[in-house]
């Protein structure tokens, strides 16, 4: 017994003729008769009661047909679903992200990508940067936003922002009074930066920008994103931080832009070769939406649907 005994089955059931069931299923019907006789004798009892000038169902044939619609029912499920996991329109994601992004563009993206995929379950981890390259690398999460560079040959990425450094100053600092800020008047100022261990990238950026403004940082503390802040209001020293950290709202603080305006990129990285369908839709909505601010986000959506 097969999926075409059945669907000879369910075809004969339907038409309650033997002759409108071989034209439908467009076979001859001595074919379609003796594949019902087989499938009788494989079951061990009979389908149809043939008794009568027109053909209908027996007791157990009235069951089997119940339960052979709801076969088909779950095979075109089956197929529906599994078509829809290969171009990535189900499956599970695990996004690792960094907190500052809390406040500037994740929630947007997730929020538009779970109106549009609305079966993919998204998992969202915060994380440091390292700490999302070692996941990525031992597949603990699928896929990561992290600054740049990243040189890793087991991990792929692409750049979704590139954002201007500001100068994060106590806001009575002498310094606050300036418009844009040349990195060489912060020699001699205390600095707050992020643990070089949790991200070696934006720590070694930091560190390369006063090295070219002719000194080395004089670091009095270390501290989360948003533990600087927190300290740098509080007077503990200066930070380099990327521009959107402004969107964090903190008394006692003033952010000014850098003169020379250097940036940061912001990327998504992912297992180098993971063909993921899931991973790949994620990947292809972040480039056409990007991680933006609420309302151009809802722009970016709006206008590619």
């Amino acid at each position: 017994m097969d999926l075409r005994h059945l669907r000879y089955f369910a075809a004969v059931a339907e038409e309650r003729h033997f002759g409108r069931a071989a034209q439908r299923l467009g076979i001859a019907q001595p074919p379609l008769s003796r594949q019902i006789q087989d499938l009788e004798s494989a079951l061990g009892f009979s389908l149809f009661d043939r008794s009568r000038r027109r053909v209908e169902l027996t007791p157990a044939g009235v069951v089997f047909l119940a339960h052979v619609r709801r076969v088909f029912e779950a095979l075109e499920l089956a197929v529906h679903e599994a078509r829809r996991a290969s171009v990535g329109e189900t499956g599970r994601l695990v996004v690792g992200y960094l907190s500052s992004l809390a406040y500037s563009g994740i929630t947007e993206l997730v929020r538009a990508f779970r109106t549009e995929f609305p079966v993919v379950e998204l998992v969202l981890r915060e994380m440091a940067p390292q700490e999302q390259v070692d996941a990525l690398k031992d597949g603990r999460i699928d896929v990561g936003f992290v600054r740049a560079p990243l040189h890793d040959a087991r991990l792929d990425a692409e750049c979704v922002r590139r954002e201007p450094l500001v100068v994060a100053l106590p806001a009575d600092h002498p310094l606050a009074g300036r418009k844009r800020i040349p990195l060489d008047l912060l020699s001699r100022e205390p600095f707050v930066v992020f643990p070089r261990q949790r991200g070696p990238a934006f720590f070694d950026l930091v560190m390369a920008l006063c090295r070219d403004a002719g000194f080395s940082p004089r670091i009095v503390q270390e501290a989360l994103h948003l533990d600087i802040l927190s300290l740098v209001a509080a007077g503990f020293g200066v930070a380099i931080l990327p521009e959107s950290i402004k969107n964090i709202r903190r008394k006692g603080l003033a952010l000014r832009p850098i003169v020379g305006a250097p940036s940061t990129d912001l990327l998504v990285a992912w297992r180098a070769g993971d063909t993921s369908p899931t991973l790949q839709q994620f990947l292809s909505f972040v480039r056409r939406v990007g991680l933006q601010k609420p309302r151009a986000a809802r722009r970016a959506v709006a206008a590619a649907e």
